[in-house]
């Protein structure tokens, strides 16, 4: 191979190195397991982005659903906290974010449930994942 043709070839796969990695590294941040959009709602899921998220017993993953940049519902997901205080949690905890733009709903200060302090700030972080990892990729 002239010398020419050498240098020309190593550049262009150079370039094409260069290009796939600029492909996988704007593509890591967006999962589609963590975010999809239905009917023009987004919805993040926190499974993956908060697993070290912890109630008392384990993770506290949720569902949230944002639509025209405002909270439509949150959805609890299956957790292994003792069902008397995730109840308690999400009966306290529910509808708190609903109807709040994102920007509002991340300033919030959302009072916990007393006696479920763990499972309260789970929800609360996984709540601020969610709206945090919505306005980075949506």
């Amino acid at each position: 191979m002239p010398p020419n043709q050498y240098v020309n070839m190593k550049k262009t796969l150079t370039i094409i190195a260069g290009l796939m990695l600029a492909v996988v590294l704007t593509s890591a941040d967006k999962n589609p397991k963590v975010m999809t959009k239905e009917k023009g709602t987004y919805v993040v899921n926190t499974t993956e982005i908060a697993k070290d998220v912890e109630g008392y017993n384990g993770p506290t993953p949720l569902k949230v659903y944002i639509k025209n940049g405002k909270i439509e519902k949150i959805e609890y997901l299956s957790n292994d906290e003792t069902p008397k205080y995730w109840n308690a949690v999400v009966k306290h905890m529910e509808g708190k974010w609903d109807g709040k733009t994102v920007k509002e709903a991340k300033t919030m200060k959302v009072d916990g449930r007393t006696g479920a302090t763990y499972s309260s700030d789970a929800v609360k972080e996984n709540v601020k994942r969610a709206l945090d990892y919505y306005e980075k990729n949506k």
